[in-house]
């Protein structure tokens, strides 16, 4: 008999289906749950982190770099400006293929090798997202056409009008303006990363370096919103930037060029000085280079060109140059001997050619080799004579004679505003310790005397030392800014003046420079000849090679970068200074000979005018003008 059937249960199905249903219920309500509570975390508790991230997909903010303040002369000729040009620019971030496109640009534009290398250091410096770089400088035309054309396949690439240094006088002023250069990895980490955003180039030299800050300006920004693909739709906001201040320098475009004229295609250098002020008035170091090489990127080949060259038109001679200054030290030396006490303007010493120190053979030539005979303090500064000034430092011995020199900081930093000024030595008995661990000799204090052995000094330091003779003194540093948007150079460091014993000493070395020039047996007479003013000067010529006991200086024997040193200092009018100037003609041989016309062509240029008549306002002394205060 077959097995029944069993009934179906209706009511277990039935609590089965529900127990189910509630199952399902439970969890889709579990899930809506999560969900809600996930929609209500990001968007009411995480909803500013979100809504920021999400801006900044479509908002960015750009740097709008600051117009570089411009540097103008005396007489407001522009000396740096700041001139449109068109530039390669890419933004990483909106490129897809980086490298490729790089080399495409290459490719495209016909560039070397050596650009493509700069693309990549460009692009490894430190900077924020979204800021394109620039790659290269002043596109032509037919640059810019064939970049157009191939912009679908440059993504992120983009030609940008930017404003770039230039400076219209090419090389008259590298050295004391400097130039801008692109900014170094080296020079971004001790940036602000802020105020230099969107900023391209820093000075690197001269004036352009040492007020940077005041040049530079303030950083502006766009807020702009871009696409997906970084393309700017509208600007949200613009915050302008503020251009850096103007610079008016002391520099004079026309005495700049009568210096140059003067100094010719000889190795040396120009310092010219308002004794009043301190103001430069020119600065020359030959040879010059053009500075606007330096701008966007000097190549490989032109900057190993300068560097390597036997000239160094990179060094400047004017601020760096450490030279022995010859007999252009002697009127110092003569107001130390007059100040201490050790001589008196009376006081004569017998020239026969030589000057032997007591208990010693060796003979200290002078340049005259049969002598002066007797000689006195105005007699011996006028004919230069070696043997009295070796007599003099003797007496004064080396710790006096360095303390009288130290008073006029030769061997000293005296500029206000010149970074690159180097130091120069004056040396002591403790320097020789302490560098040679040697004592000092007698012989070297004697030589010191006239401006040889150990001692070095500037071109600069020279100017300044004559300037405090011709000043009585009064103490006015060096400088180059003549004002900073409208607003004179402060001097927060101000140097003690001079004072002498006997004010009148001051006098007795001036007159003895001004016998000179004008006396008829003065070592620079031919100088001063038909001059529509007195010129009181003093010629050097320093040694770069010794020459041995006994022989004379034979230029034959000698190789042109070998030969003596030309120096010349002075000023005019003798009776109230204006200017003052010194120049140094790297193995020019002869201070009086060869240096003096060309102090006496830059006075002229100063002094006289377009007629050849000396210029009111040089004619009776002069309204002194104040020297910046704190």
């Amino acid at each position: 008999m077959p097995a029944p059937i069993p009934l179906k249960d209706h009511a277990k199905e039935h609590r089965l289906v529900n127990k189910r249903l509630l199952a399902c219920g439970m969890l889709v309500l579990c899930v809506t749950c999560a969900l809600v509570a996930r929609m209500y975390f990001l968007q009411v508790v995480q909803f500013d982190y979100h809504s920021t991230i999400s801006e900044n997909n479509r908002v960015h903010v750009l740097p709008l770099p600051p117009a570089r303040g411009l540097i103008y002369d005396r007489n407001g000729m522009v000396l740096a400006d700041n001139r449109p040009s068109y530039n390669l620019t890419i933004t990483r971030e909106r490129a897809t293929d980086l490298k490729g496109e790089l080399d495409a640009i290459v490719t495209l534009l016909h560039l070397p090798t050596e650009d493509r290398a700069s693309f990549d250091k460009a692009l490894k410096q430190a900077r924020h997202p979204f800021v394109p770089v620039t790659l290269f400088y002043q596109l032509t035309e037919e640059q810019i056409a064939v970049l157009a054309v191939n912009q679908f396949r440059l993504a992120g690439v983009d030609v940008e009008a930017q404003f770039v240094r230039h400076y219209p006088l090419g090389p008259h002023f590298a050295h004391s303006v400097g130039y801008v250069g692109r900014i170094n990895e080296k020079e971004s980490k001790t940036l602000d990363s802020v105020e230099y955003r969107g900023t391209q180039s820093i000075g690197k030299t001269g004036i352009e370096r040492f007020y940077e800050a005041q040049l530079h300006g303030q950083v502006g920004y766009e807020e702009v919103e871009t696409n997906a693909q970084g393309r700017v739709l509208r600007v949200l906001k613009h915050t302008d930037p503020i251009p850096g201040k103007n610079i008016v320098l002391s520099l004079d475009v026309h005495l700049q060029e009568a210096a140059e004229r003067a100094l010719g295609d000889r190795r040396g250098s120009v310092v010219a000085l308002d004794p009043e002020t301190g103001e430069v008035l020119a600065m020359v170091s030959k040879p010059s280079f053009d500075p606007n090489l330096f701008v966007t990127g000097i190549s490989f080949k032109a900057y190993a060109a300068l560097r390597d060259s036997l000239d160094r038109p990179l060094f400047n001679r004017a601020l760096r140059g450490r030279y022995a200054p010859g007999s252009t030290i002697k009127p110092e030396v003569a107001i130390a001997g007059l100040d201490s006490g050790v001589v008196t303007a009376q006081t004569r010493v017998f020239d026969p050619g030589y000057y032997q120190l007591p208990n010693f053979d060796h003979k200290y030539r002078n340049w005259n080799h049969s002598g002066d005979g007797w000689v006195d303090m105005d007699a011996a500064i006028m004919r230069s004579n070696d043997t009295y000034f070796y007599d003099l430092a003797h007496k004064l011995g080396i710790d006096r004679l360095h303390d009288y020199m130290a008073e006029f900081r030769l061997g000293q930093k005296v500029s206000l505003d010149m970074f690159e000024e180097s130091a120069g030595l004056m040396p002591s008995q403790a320097w020789k310790r302490a560098t040679r661990r040697q004592p000092w000799f007698p012989g070297e204090t004697v030589i010191l005397g006239i401006g040889q052995g150990y001692m070095q000094v500037t071109p600069l330091q020279l100017a300044q030392a004559t300037a405090l003779i011709a000043n009585k003194g009064v103490w006015n540093r060096p400088h180059l800014a003549r004002s900073i948007d409208g607003v004179p150079p402060v001097d927060r460091n101000p140097m003690p003046d001079i004072i002498l014993k006997d004010p009148r000493d001051w006098e007795l070395v001036n007159h003895g420079m001004q016998r000179v020039m004008h006396d008829p047996r003065g070592i620079a007479r031919a100088a001063a000849a038909g001059a529509q003013y007195r010129i009181a000067g003093k010629s050097g010529t320093a040694q770069v090679v010794a020459i041995k006991q006994g022989e004379r200086y034979n230029r034959l024997k000698i190789s042109e970068r070998n030969r003596d040193n030309a120096l010349f200092v002075g000023f005019a009018p003798a009776e109230h200074p204006q200017i003052v100037i010194s120049v140094m003609i790297e193995n020019g041989e002869a201070g009086g000979r060869v240096a003096g016309p060309v102090v006496r062509e830059i006075m002229d240029a100063w002094l006289l005018d377009q007629h050849g008549h000396l210029k009111p306002q040089y004619a009776a002394p002069g309204k002194k003008s104040d020297k910046p205060h704190v």
